[in-house]
């Protein structure tokens, strides 16, 4: 079976999903834009179970509970800061992405909803990040039979158009 990709303009963190992803920074301690709203909306009990994970790096993720959230989980993802595309961004933002479809896959989420990671004070443009995106995605869930459905959650008309036009819907 293959996993259906799709796009909703919507507020991530009502999302009752299996798991949603957060555009996360190297500490996990939370932050501005998505990260911060999702560490708002999951309460205090996310930011104590960050606090034991030490932080992941660029191009990588880590999973936890969903607290007061509707997802069961939150899968950590840290993108690249944008540097006018030169320094292997592209290659970190796609290993961010496959990183949280590997997660899903060994915590057996079904359904995943993910951000536009990056593409806010990290400045990636936000074209060249949804085709990294879609692309890195796609070939992740090769590997993931367990997630069937993928959500990108945007939240502006800009991102929604973009993605719309990728994913041809």
């Amino acid at each position: 079976m293959t996993a259906i990709m799709s796009v909703r303009q919507t507020d991530i963190t009502v999302l009752a999903v299996d798991a949603i992803v957060n555009a996360a920074n190297e500490s996990l301690l939370g932050g501005g834009g998505v990260d911060g709203a999702i560490h708002r909306a999951a309460g205090p009990g996310l930011q104590d179970e960050c606090e034991t994970l030490h932080g992941c790096p660029t191009g990588s993720a880590k999973i936890t509970g969903g607290y007061a959230l509707p997802a069961r989980h939150v899968i950590h993802a840290v993108g690249p800061v944008w540097h006018g595309g030169d320094r292997g961004e592209a290659l970190a933002l796609a290993s961010a992405y496959a990183a949280a479809i590997a997660l899903a896959q060994e915590h057996g989420c079904r359904t995943v909803a993910f951000p536009c990671i990056s593409t806010g004070i990290y400045g990636y443009p936000k074209a060249q990040a949804a085709e990294v995106a879609v692309r890195a995605v796609g070939r992740a869930l090769a590997s993931a039979p367990a997630v069937e459905d993928v959500t990108f959650c945007v939240m502006d008309d800009e991102n929604l158009a973009i993605y719309r036009g990728i994913l041809g819907r």
